[in-house]
């Protein structure tokens, strides 16, 4: 009976252990299947935090709070679903306040309340777009705008203050500095440039207006664009040469002075005098006046001012009295004749109006290094051998069709023919295991199994095996001894069968089991001793 009992209370354990190991399995997969967790804001106000925490929640969305309350952590597979559910909600707010300001404006605000409004979602709103460069992690604007007058003597000019707040081990670079100075000259109406100033977080002064005269000069587009011509230069002529020589065998580095200067020129040229046969008449004036011999002086036809007496008396009659007829044609023939021309002619010029783009190139120098000439004997050795000089003319020539050599601007180039120092290459040392982000995630996934596997099997041995080989030790013995106790009962005089097949598992079973037997059922122990005395056994 005892062995039955502990055969029935070993398969309770044996379920036990069964749901041990089920709930150990599952426990260790919820584990290892649980979400990695990513930032969906930071940096926010703690207004701004509850609200994004009451959302998450009717969202049924799991967070974590990490950096001390700075930071709301969710799975990441859902960090884009929420980012838009929250941002059309218009989450997080922030601090800064923009045009939103005027859109509960009360009635009967006084113009003064209307004006400061208005500059406070100005200020707001170039807030946010400062915000937005990726460098900054806050900003703060304060602008000064003065009164609208209609007197141009009174006007005074708007003026700015910038105080950033850059990327913890950030950095602006004088361009980013100049691209802020000029976003907020162009929010604010006659707002210049020279009176707007950058400090970041540290009171440094990011924008200095003594250099705003030399921005144009220090911009870095210039210098990249010089770095680019070079490289450009570099690589036109290490390719024309190296099929010659071999790839490794040159080597050249180019400068390039460029004119970055901008000018216009108008010229007004004129050509010397042509031949008037072939010029062009621009305006063309002729006078002409003929004076007749009848009017002439000396003569007797009557002259000076009609109507008027003359003050001289008359002179003698010279006439003949009989005259030649052809004195007479002669003397009417004779008179004053003048022409007068006058001609134009076209000027030939050409106006010549030119703009001299800037980026121009001054001069270039270019230096070439080429490495001596390997040769094969016959014996197969190799050797190394200068160039000679029509190699060395060949590959000059090559170099400046490649840079694009010019005479005129000064241009210069060198070509040397030098041995190449053997290259060391260094070994650079592999990135330790440890250190590496790859193997850190595969060795934490297979953590977690090793884990999960040894926690299965140490449950294993130490509860299921010892319970499995018990349930099976003991099942024969509660088997034999229910058959047994089956016998006793229908007849006592079988108890004696059942005694003998337990009499060879020792004195002290025997005894246990008798014991436990008597406890259990007494009953049918009683009915045994009652036909031992009564001479049945």
């Amino acid at each position: 009976m005892l062995d039955l009992i502990k055969g029935i209370n070993s398969k309770i354990l044996l379920g036990i252990g069964s749901a041990a190991v089920i709930a150990v399995m599952a426990a260790f997969w919820m584990w290892s299947q649980e979400p990695k967790y990513r930032v969906v804001f930071s940096n926010f106000s703690d207004k701004d935090g509850g609200a994004i925490v009451a959302v998450l929640e009717q969202m049924n969305v799991p967070y974590k709070v990490a950096d001390g309350g700075g930071a709301i952590m969710i799975p990441s597979d859902q960090v884009h679903q929420a980012r838009l559910k929250l941002a059309s909600m218009g989450l997080p707010k922030g601090g800064n306040v923009g045009f939103e300001l005027l859109e509960n404006q009360k009635f009967g605000v006084s113009q003064f309340v209307e004006q400061v409004n208005f500059q406070r979602a100005l200020e707001g709103e170039i807030e946010k777009s400062i915000q937005a460069i990726s460098v900054v992690e806050n900003a703060r604007v304060h602008l000064a705008i003065p009164k609208s007058t209609v007197f141009v003597r009174d006007m005074q000019k708007a003026t700015a203050s910038v105080l950033i707040k850059l990327q913890p081990g950030r950095s602006m670079d004088p361009r980013q500095v100049s691209a802020v100075v000029h976003l907020v000259s162009s929010s604010v109406p006659n707002l210049d440039i020279s009176n707007v100033n950058v400090v970041d977080q540290n009171g440094n002064l990011l924008s200095d207006p003594s250099k705003k005269g030399d921005a144009e000069m220090l911009d870095p587009s210039r210098l990249k664009y010089i770095e680019e011509m070079q490289k450009g230069i570099v690589a036109r002529v290490e390719a024309i040469i190296a099929p010659i020589v071999g790839e490794k065998n040159v080597h050249a580095e180019a400068n390039a002075e460029i004119d970055f200067s901008r000018s216009e020129q108008a010229d007004e040229i004129f050509k010397p005098n042509q031949n008037p046969e072939t010029a062009v008449i621009r305006s063309l004036q002729k006078n002409e006046s003929i004076v007749s011999g009848a009017g002439s002086a000396g003569s007797g036809a009557a002259s000076g001012v009609p109507g008027a007496l003359s003050n001289q008396p008359p002179a003698n009659a010279t006439a003949p009295l009989s005259t030649d007829p052809k004195a007479t044609a002669s003397a009417e023939a004779a008179g004053n004749s003048q022409k007068h021309t006058t001609t134009n002619f076209e000027v030939d010029k050409t106006v010549r109006f030119s703009q001299k783009s800037m980026g121009g190139i001054k001069r270039l120098s270019v230096a070439v290094v080429v490495n001596h000439k390997d040769e094969v004997d016959k014996d197969g050795k190799v050797t190394s051998r200068p160039l000679n000089e029509d190699e060395k003319k060949q590959i000059n020539e090559l170099a400046k069709q490649a840079m694009g050599y010019s005479e005129e601007r000064g241009d210069s180039l060198s070509v040397v023919n030098s041995r190449f120092s053997p290259v060391k290459t260094e070994e650079v040392p592999d990135l330790p295991i440890w250190k590496n982000p790859a193997y850190i995630e595969m060795a934490k996934d297979a953590a977690k199994l090793l884990l999960g596997i040894a926690a299965m099997f140490l449950l294993y041995k130490k509860a299921l095996s010892p319970m499995i080989t018990k349930l099976l030790t003991h099942e024969p013995k509660a088997r034999t001894l229910t058959q047994s106790l089956g016998s006793a009962n229908d007849d006592p005089s079988n108890y004696q069968a059942g005694s003998a097949q337990l009499s060879g598992q020792g004195y002290q079973q025997d005894l246990q089991n008798a014991k436990l037997l008597a406890k259990d059922n007494p009953k049918m122990v009683a009915n045994v001793v009652t036909s031992w005395v009564s001479g049945n056994g």
